[in-house]
């Protein structure tokens, strides 16, 4: 495409998808926890796109509503009365000059180099990606003469033996020029068994005009897959997982079992991992968002990682929640800990088994290993923290901080009640409810008289 030539998108995301049993449109489906038709806008956010046409229907409002973060031109289509049909109801919005790539809202997986390759492809008005297949049994089939050009697709029904053993396919999916749908698209018909209009058609009338139709295939067969059902949308998922855990192994992490790991977006339709050298990574482990991973980490089975960084040579236990977290270098979590968001821990940290931290900054060397909970603090260096120690930050209506200064020490089972400040080599007794500032160098507790009651019978069962 020159500098002065447009290049549309229209995406094509009308049905209901009848077949997925739900009350969401086909196109907000999930995959890799993102709905479908944002997998497409995402792909054609990469790409010089002026602009984007979605053709809608069943659902609008809720379509609508989900995509409103894009910069989107929504054509409706009243009636389902075929690709061809969706393809015109948008010439009014569409520019008379560039090019058009058309593509489809439940097809997520096409990526950005196959569409700029199908894109320099169009170099006499259509290009078109095919694939060739084992079994194209009840695909359209492209035809072409003896030197190699397209003449026609051909539809399973309507093909004779030969035409059968075809076996390159039509994905429906295109880059034609504008001038060339203000020609050809008014002038479809619907005198067809299913009374639909075609887009391939458009295909039959460029062969008229004696136009080379260039044909591309993509790199991966998936990238044409369309979702029409449950079944359909569990093994595309899959293979899409396969490939993103290929992408990681070739950047050289380690997975016990590459089958069981996903990798997904979160609710901003994030997803990518940076990962460093020597990472292992075990059995059902989760990936969402942006996530970045040091050298030499280890993540064990079970764990899940939300948009969180972790530093080089940290080990993460078994069963740990980790989500919008910064972890330093050399640091030990779990098992069974959960690092809610902005929790930042330092180098040479280690919380634990059943620990809960929350918008906590815990400095380097500091411990917190046991069934505690940790929120709305700032804690200093070689801090240890007994097991049962909970910052009490909310009184109901506001947060407030917890500070414990470097290489204090607090009790097991002791409640810090916010605001409150533990000052440097504090120490915390055993059991203690602190509600006051604990000076630096001293001991501070709080506990009742112990008292032992001698006239005391231990009830029996009646």
């Amino acid at each position: 495409m020159n500098a002065t030539e447009t290049l549309s998108v229209i995406i094509l995301a009308a049905g209901k998808g009848t077949r997925m049993k739900s009350n969401k449109p086909k196109v907000l489906q999930t995959l890799a926890n993102k709905p479908l038709l944002a997998h497409v806008l995402d792909t054609c956010g990469t790409m010089a796109v002026n602009k984007t046409i979605v053709v809608y229907g069943f659902g609008g409002e809720q379509v609508q509503s989900a995509m409103a973060n894009y910069d989107i031109s929504w054509v409706e289509q009243t009636e389902q009365l075929g690709t061809g049909h969706a393809v015109k109801v948008t010439l009014d919005d569409l520019p008379e000059d560039g090019k058009s790539l058309i593509l489809y809202g439940d097809v997520p997986l096409v990526s950005s180099e196959t569409l700029s390759k199908l894109e320099e492809a169009n170099d006499q008005g259509i290009s078109m990606l095919t694939l060739t297949v084992d079994n194209p049994f009840g695909l359209g089939r492209i035809k072409r003469d003896a030197e190699g050009k397209v003449l026609a697709i051909v539809e399973q029904k309507d093909a004779d033996e030969e035409e059968k053993l075809i076996k390159e396919i039509n994905s429906g999916i295109y880059c034609v020029d504008n001038a060339l749908l203000h020609k050809y698209l008014p002038n479809l018909s619907n005198d067809n068994a299913q009374q639909e209009y075609y887009l391939t058609d458009i295909v039959k009338m460029a062969v008229a005009d004696d136009i080379d139709i260039k044909a591309i295939e993509p790199k991966y067969d998936f990238e044409i897959e369309g979702v029409n059902d449950r079944q359909q949308l569990a093994i595309l998922e899959r293979k899409w997982q396969a490939k993103l855990v290929n992408d990681l192994q070739v950047a050289g992490v380690q997975f016990a079992d590459p089958s069981r790991v996903d990798i997904r977006a979160n609710a901003n339709g994030d997803s990518e991992i940076t990962v460093g050298q020597d990472v292992f990574v075990d059995a059902n482990v989760i990936f969402e968002g942006n996530c970045v991973i040091g050298n030499n980490v280890q993540i064990d089975a079970g764990s899940v990682i939300k948009h969180s960084q972790i530093g080089d040579n940290t080990h993460i236990k078994v069963n740990c929640l980790i989500d919008n977290a910064v972890v330093g270098r050399n640091a030990a979590i779990g098992p069974f800990a959960h690092l809610r968001p902005e929790t930042v821990l330092a180098d040479d940290t280690k919380v634990g088994n059943f620990v809960e931290t929350k918008k906590a900054n815990i400095g380097k060397g500091s411990k917190v290993n046991h069934l505690s909970y940790i929120g709305d603090a700032k804690i200093g260096k070689e801090v240890n923290i007994g097991a049962g120690t909970i910052t009490c930050n909310y009184d109901g209506v506001n947060k407030s901080l917890t500070q414990i200064d470097d290489n204090a020490f607090i009790g097991s089972n002791s409640s810090l009640v916010a605001p409150v400040k533990i000052g440097k080599m504090a120490t915390v007794g055993a059991g203690s409810v602190i509600t006051k500032a604990c000076p630096d160098n001293k001991l501070s507790l709080t506990r009742a008289k112990q008292a032992t009651i001698n006239s005391w019978k231990r009830p029996v069962k009646k």
